[in-house]
């Protein structure tokens, strides 16, 4: 592969502030050679066999700096994954969100091994089941009976059933991502394409049931004077509200006790969808934080450290109906995952996490922004401490996807994978807060330097990344 143009010599500062060159190489490729060849040939072999590529639309390389960041791993311990190109990398991911703990803890681990010893599924029930649905009602506020799935996305639709079975109506309203079931996606058989804002664009409703239209509307985060018209707009046709009720950031100042008011008001169920939040801001969840308790709330992700496992929780008069719907599994009492779960929020109180994430959240939002104001790069670090955020600070959404990306990128080939936002969890520490920050300090100036000078493209070893899931949740 042949030069066309001389190198470009730009200049960043390194972790002490001091200014080195940074050559860029123009190549007659746009983009040079992979560091990461052996992700990129399994995934070029899986998209030949895997539709998309990936079974989860978060772990596609487009997600991050496709031919940087890694794509496959071998192994993870603790705060780290190890790709199958050799490189370490703290996770900043978790897991996209499924890890709390930490990679392999040896707690959770030891327990399944053990459980796995005496049996994993056989043709009747185990005294788990019992014990996990014990142990999430002494802990979550709404929790007076609990039903199991695998995956946040079946156990909200098992909640849908479940409010539209006990309410004998059909509609849902919506604030927020839920999935991929039927249900959810019918939002987008309406002209407007009624998703686009809750997640990224372009869905299409492929097999999903036209007769679904209508059935399922959405609403935007913090307005109860939108929610209020659409409840009077659809009287008496209204099941559930389903709502992420936080993600990066607190709710205004009583909102969610407004929906709640709401609810209460015009008979409807209100859900919480902790499958991203639940555990990281409190044990008991974010109705915990905020002093709301809904009828009904769904768990998954960090519930049981990484083995599948999800719960939907709820008030006896809602879920008690539940007994005489259809709503049935084989796999959703299989040994591992209660195991796993119960040892998993066991574990959360001895170790009081939530307390642990708070405080390595604040020092990276806090060392973030120390770097920012050193370098003089446009970005502010900032949200709920459990899932800071870097906001960059330009209203050009072509320049933002650039610098999302370059800062993927390059911190990527400094030993942090990741998204510009962190998810937390507790085998991360000031160590890795250290090493992220000294990153940091050089990507910002890099970014600075290539901002300032027109030469961002210039910088980017890939395609820009694509959105990652749009939120009216923040």
């Amino acid at each position: 592969m042949g030069l066309t143009q001389p190198n470009i010599e730009l200049h960043t500062a390194n972790a002490f502030g001091q200014s080195r060159p940074f050559h860029v190489t123009r190549l007659e490729s746009k983009y040079p050679v992979s560091r990461v060849p052996k992700s990129q040939a399994l995934y070029s072999r899986a998209l030949q066999l895997i539709p998309g590529g990936t079974q989860l639309v978060s772990r596609r390389p487009s997600r991050y700096a496709a031919g940087v960041s890694p794509a496959y791993f071998a192994r993870a311990k603790g705060a780290r994954f190890w790709d199958v190109d050799g490189h370490e990398y703290i996770d900043w991911v978790s897991g996209i969100g499924a890890i709390i703990l930490g990679y392999c803890d040896e707690v959770v681990d030891d327990a399944v091994r053990e459980q796995i010893s005496r049996g994993t599924m056989t043709s009747v029930n185990h005294e788990l089941e019992i014990e996990l649905a014990e142990e999430l009602c002494r802990t979550i506020s709404c929790a007076e009976m609990v039903r199991y799935a695998k995956c946040g996305g079946e156990a909200c639709a098992v909640a849908v059933r479940i409010a539209r079975g006990v309410t004998g109506r059909d509609k849902i309203l919506f604030c927020g991502y839920h999935g991929w079931h039927d249900w959810y996606l019918a939002a987008n058989l309406a002209e407007e394409a009624s998703l686009n804002a809750h997640l990224f664009p372009g869905i299409e409703p492929i097999g999903v049931p036209a007769a679904l239209k209508g059935t399922a509307i959405p609403f935007p985060y913090g307005d109860l004077t939108t929610l209020a018209t659409l409840l009077d707009d659809h009287r008496g046709e209204v099941a559930a509200i389903i709502m992420e009720p936080l993600r990066s950031e607190l709710p205004p100042e009583g909102y969610l006790a407004g929906v709640r008011k709401l609810c209460d008001e015009r008979g409807v169920v209100l859900i919480f969808d902790e499958v991203s939040s639940g555990f990281r801001t409190r044990l008991g969840g974010v109705q915990e934080l905020v002093g709301v308790t809904p009828d009904m709330a769904v768990f998954a992700k960090a519930i049981s450290n990484g083995y599948p496992m999800a719960a939907v929780v709820g008030k006896r008069a809602v879920m008690e109906p539940s007994g005489r719907m259809f709503i049935s599994s084989t796999y959703w009492s299989d040994t591992i995952g209660l195991r796993a779960a119960l040892t998993t929020i066991q574990e959360l109180r001895r170790r009081n996490v939530p307390a642990q994430l708070e405080k390595v959240g604040n020092e990276i939002i806090r060392r973030m922004n120390e770097v920012a104001a050193k370098t003089g790069l446009p970005v502010k670090c900032g949200g709920l401490p459990t899932h800071p955020l870097l906001a960059f600070q330009t209203d050009n959404p072509a320049t933002k996807a650039k610098l999302t990306t370059l800062y993927i990128q390059e911190m990527a080939k400094r030993g942090c994978h990741g998204y510009a936002a962190f998810y937390l969890n507790a085998a991360q520490s000031s160590a890795e807060v250290e090493q992220t920050a000294a990153a940091a300090q050089e990507v910002f100036g890099l970014m600075k330097v290539g901002l300032d000078s027109n030469r961002l493209d210039e910088l980017l070893e890939c395609e820009p990344a694509q959105d990652a899931f749009r939120r009216l949740v923040r």
